[in-house]
């Protein structure tokens, strides 16, 4: 099953840096046969990529963005995919950005269209 595939969410908080609720982070997500991947870009991101797995309810990646400010930024992390009561889901991500012990914690809810 490729829960994910073809799914957008939106950022709605963040440990790392402030949400923009008119312009929040955009994710989309593919998958096939347990290999995740996708795209987002939004409020601090110019253009973000990532690639992992999914086991279950849990989606582990790396991933790598353009920052508006300048440079980039890198890291790992690990989401627990959970279901909203109007049936769209929900990504809780625990991530560290790479050279930094700083664990962060952010919510996307899904955008259904």
């Amino acid at each position: 099953m490729n829960l994910l595939n073809g799914r957008k969410f939106v950022m709605v908080s963040s440990t790392a840096s402030k949400v923009d609720p008119d312009s929040p982070t955009e994710f989309e997500y593919w998958e096939e046969d347990g290999l995740v991947w996708g795209s987002y870009t939004g409020d601090t991101v110019t253009l973000g990529r990532f690639v992992g797995t999914r086991e279950g309810e849990r989606v582990s990646i790396s991933y790598v963005h353009a920052l508006v400010a300048g440079g980039t930024a890198a890291g790992r992390s690990d989401s627990r995919v959970e279901n909203e009561s109007d049936g769209r889901l929900r990504l809780v991500e625990e991530f560290m950005f790479a050279g930094d012990d700083t664990p962060h914690v952010s919510v996307c809810t899904e955008v259904v269209a």
